[in-house]
């Protein structure tokens, strides 16, 4: 062999040896518009051409590339990226979708100590994993090599100058700003830069509003995110003036009105020194010594500016541009006409500082809804065009508008960098990578790296996980349909312990299977010794056994000093122990009702309610409807419902008394009578849903629980069960007929059909022929055999006594309901690929500070699929989210509570819509909905 091919085979041998890094691309799920990527397909058929890496891609039907072009390029599309060693992503990724021991790449938002990022950063030391973030990743000069500042800026110019062509129709003026849509309306930038021009067509030939003079636009920065806002305005007929001409121009008489103005600040433009209002003059020492200088950006350009759009980024050691105060005072002087029409008008903050260097900017706003104005004078925010205030935009992903080419620019800048670890070995030291990507790493072996060490005193748990540290132990009380989400969940926290007590051993075993944080143990909860024994080492408790007994855990609990949470309604025996202020004196958090309904359903109208309230508004009239259904395709089989749950707990219900307000009156409906005088028509905005409704239990206290104020001043207080039509005639036919009757034993009863016959002749151990059993079900249901209600009925119990049920009959003693909700369990159960689903919907009748009344609705429909059943999605999830805020002492208040605080309700609603879990608010014309529970004509 020649010297060549021995260096060839060393090669090959080296290769052999040698273990190199694999691709994974998560897919994006931060919000429903990030549709980027970090590698394009084309970028992926490269690497795997270059280094024979393999490449894992999570499918996505919303990502901007299809899953088939990757497929194409060589990319195995897959769930499971868990056989990926590096890991790409775009936005922040949820602390418990991280995977142990694995590199991460993805924007994580910080490195600046964001507190809203912090637990993520937990996890993310927790799971001995390697995080390196794109934001730093710059050369030697410090200029970033991999951003998306330039496609944010332009998008934020497009989305702005759309917002204030509504802004303007607002204040009552037609304008060529109504020709321009959001940014993400556009397939291409250059399909937005023709409308543009098609704009500037319209201002040359028709001008701006003259009532407004020129128009300025105020630039602030000059790098890349500036860039791309600049590109886009230039595509407007034009023309850019100095900061110090600004006056001129604004008060010229005779302005030019067919083109806008521009204007890129600098720092000496709005920054002077605090002696003597001095003139910035050295900005060297202002970069050393901020606290030596002040802001008069108040008094030097806003009064000439209609809008600013900020592209420098803002450090909290240096002035802020405008504060709320000093924008207070500029609109007190502009109510007064004292600074021309129109001037701060919008405020495109295209960084997305969040009370950063303009304070107005309270919160960062979504693609759908990208605008919200604040009236300073009142400290208002509100979303009214025509209300007053300046225009804010402030939409966090706005590249994420322009996805084909920012994924582009991205995957192209990404590539060297993502080739380098490829071709590095498996698992190689911090100190072997390049110096670019040693800086960018945050984390690294479940420690923060030296240029970090100052997040460490951010971090909610700086001791937790692997490190000697006790673990937090949650004791799980009970098995059941939505077990599986929350243990799933809270296993994705190395600190925490989960026991899951059951007296179903095979259950729990199954929930605890495979982790290694987690056990199952027996437990007769009747057995008060070993409760106590387990809640005594435990530091939260979960409830998930029957309602009736939370009272009794909750009364251990205080005994042993250790928090509870529950799904479950505050019960009367819940409601004493708050009285008697018997859990705060044991000084121990009780929380309740953080399941579905109750539970997300409050949590969702708290959000509404609460912003109303910070926008002077009243809610006048309130409607909550839920339901858990199967999906219209499962749905096929009596009473048009299957069970996800107790179906003890679903027959029960229907019998429970219910108040509730509408037209201005209090109405009740007996528990007998429930399902009587039902709601015979629910709209949503889901036309393709045909609903009936319930009223559901006392609508009324809710009035309190939600600070809605005094009832008298509602028409509507009602809270409501959503169920297919025909579910109430059926059932409320089944309750006649004696099958939902819960005082007498059957003790006789040996067989499914002996059973039915039992029950509707009233005689133990009765066995009809088939004509004796149709003649006393029509004699008890009272109705003529040709009475369409009958054939339901009959066909229904025909169903019931379907061949396939005659075995399996287990009596015990039990009840007529105890043996029916048995029968229902077998037979309105799920099969394999059906899907179960979650309803919900809310009605808001508003009445503005202005008088102006509106509906506002929020819906949310949630599907079940091959892992989870929608209900135990929705009511697992946030029972384990608000069970995380427990441990993490994130709420302060002791007692008998619900999830009514923004500081409980916000951090879950914000993670459940990581999970799909996600409302749609509708504004439309006010409407006094007049609920009136009239059933059907059959009772």
């Amino acid at each position: 062999m020649n010297h060549i091919g021995k260096q060839a085979a060393d090669r090959n041998n080296t290769r052999l040896i040698r273990q190199y890094a694999t691709i994974g691309i998560r897919r994006e799920d931060k919000s429903r518009w990030e549709r980027r990527s970090a590698l394009t397909p084309d970028a992926v058929k490269k690497l795997i051409e270059e280094t024979g890496t393999k490449v894992y891609v999570q499918p996505s039907s919303k990502r901007i590339f299809t899953n088939e072009s990757y497929e194409k390029a060589g990319a195995q599309i897959t769930e499971d990226i868990s056989k990926a060693n590096i890991i790409l992503g775009i936005k922040e990724v949820p602390e418990e979708a991280l995977l142990n021991d694995k590199t991460y790449l993805f924007f994580s938002h910080t490195h600046k100590g964001n507190k809203k990022n912090m637990p993520m950063l937990q996890g993310v030391l927790d799971k001995n994993i390697r995080l390196i973030d794109y934001e730093l990743m710059k050369d030697e000069t410090g200029k970033r090599l991999v951003a998306f500042g330039h496609y944010a800026g332009n998008a934020g110019m497009i989305d702005i100058l759309h917002g204030m062509g509504h802004r303007f129709l607002g204040l009552g003026y037609s304008t060529p700003f109504m020709y321009t849509s959001m940014a993400h309306a556009y397939p291409t930038i250059a399909e937005a830069k023709l409308a543009l021009n098609r704009m500037g067509d319209e201002i040359i030939k028709n001008g701006t509003p003259k009532d407004f003079g020129p128009l300025v636009y105020a630039f602030t920065g000059s790098g890349n995110v500036t860039q791309g806002a600049l590109e886009m305005f230039k595509e407007v007929p034009h023309e850019f003036v100095p900061a110090q001409d600004l006056e001129k121009l604004v008060n010229d008489k005779n302005p030019r009105l067919d083109k806008v103005y521009g204007v890129q600040l600098e720092v000496k433009d709005y920054i002077e020194q605090k002696k003597g209002n001095n003139p910035l003059l050295d900005y060297n020492d202002y970069l050393h010594h901020p606290e030596k200088y002040q802001s008069n950006f108040h008094r030097t350009v806003a009064p000439y500016a209609n809008c600013v759009v900020t592209g420098a980024y803002w450090d909290d050691q240096y002035p802020r541009l405008l504060t709320n105060k000093q924008l207070a005072e500029f609109q007190k002087l502009e109510n007064k006409g004292l600074v021309q029409k129109g001037k701060m008008m919008s405020l495109a903050d295209i960084v997305c500082d969040v009370k950063g260097a303009f304070e107005c900017l309270s919160h960062s706003t979504n693609v759908d809804d990208g605008f919200f104005y604040y009236d300073a004078v009142k400290n208002q925010e509100h979303n009214d065009a025509e209300g007053k205030g300046i225009q804010i935009m402030g939409i966090d992903i706005l590249p994420a508008e322009f996805p084909v080419e920012s994924s582009e620019f991205f995957s192209k800048a990404l590539y060297p960098f993502v080739k380098e670890m490829v071709n590095s070995e498996l698992n190689v030291p911090l100190k072997n990578l390049s110096p670019l990507l040693r800086e960018a790493t945050i984390a690294d072996g479940g420690k923060l790296t030296e240029n970090h060490q100052a997040l460490k005193k951010l971090l909610p748990s700086s001791n937790k996980t692997s490190h000697g540290v006790e673990k937090k132990t949650v004791l799980l009380l009970g098995s059941g349909m939505v077990a599986g989400p929350l243990v799933e969940h809270l296993m994705n926290r190395p600190d925490v312990k989960i026991v899951v007590a059951s007296n179903v051993a095979e259950e729990a075993k199954a929930l605890v299977s495979g982790y290694l944080n987690a056990e199952s143990v027996p437990l007769d909860i009747s057995n008060q010794q070993d409760l106590s024994r387990l809640v005594e080492k435990s530091d939260v408790v979960v409830s998930l056994v029957p309602a009736f007994l939370h009272a009794k855990v909750a009364k251990v609990c205080i005994e042993k000093r250790k928090h509870m949470v529950t799904a479950s309604y505050v019960s009367p025996e819940m409601e004493a122990l708050e009285k008697t202020h018997s859990a705060q004196n044991a000084d121990i958090l009780i929380m309740n009702e953080v399941g579905l309904d109750p539970g997300i359903d409050h949590m969702s109208a708290m959000k509404i309610i609460d912003e109303a309230k910070a926008n002077g508004s009243k809610i006048r009239s309130f409607i909550s409807w839920c339901g858990g259904l199967p999906s219209p395709e499962a749905s096929n089989v009596p009473l048009g419902y299957k069970f996800s749950w107790s179906p003890r707990g679903v027959l029960t219900a229907s019998g429970n008394d219910a108040t509730y307000r509408s037209n201005e009156k209090t109405h009740t409906i007996s528990g007998d009578n429930l399902l009587k005088e039902h709601f015979p028509v629910v709209q949503t905005p889901y036309s393709g849903f045909v609903f009936e409704g319930l009223a559901n239990r006392n609508s009324l206290g809710y009035a309190d629980i939600y600070g809605l104020g005094e009832l008298s001043d509602m028409d509507t207080m009602f809270r409501g069960t959503l169920r297919y039509q025909g579910y109430s005639d059926l059932l409320y036919a089944f309750r006649k007929l004696g099958f939902l009757e819960q005082t007498k034993p059957l003790n006789q009863c040996n067989s499914w059909s002996n059973y039915f016959d039992t029950v509707l002749s009233g005689t133990p151990s009765s066995s009809l022929s088939t004509d004796e059993r149709y003649n006393t079900m029509v004699n008890k249901l009272g109705l003529s055999k040709d009475h369409p209600m009958t054939e339901k009925v009959w066909s229904a119990i025909s169903f019931f006594l379907s061949d396939e049920q005659a075995t399996d009959f287990n009596n015990g003693g039990n009840s007529a309901l105890d043996i029916f909700s048995s029968l229902l369990s077998k037979q309105l159960k799920y099969h394999k690929g059906e899907r179960d689903m979650v309803a919900m919907h809310h009605e808001f009748g508003m009445e503005h500070s202005t008088g102006k009344k509106e509906t506002l609705t929020s819906t949310l429909i949630k599907y079940g699929n091959e892992k989870h059943t929608a209900m135990a999605d929705t009511v697992g999830l946030p029972t384990a989210m608000a069970v995380e805020l427990v441990l993490d002492s994130a709420i302060p208040e002791r007692g008998v509570l619900r999830p009514t605080k923004p500081h409980v309700y916000l951090p879950i609603l914000d993670q459940l819509e990581t999970k799909g879990i996600q409302f749609v608010e509708r504004r439309e014309p006010y409407r006094n909905n007049r609920l009136e529970a009239t059933g059907s004509n059959t009772w």
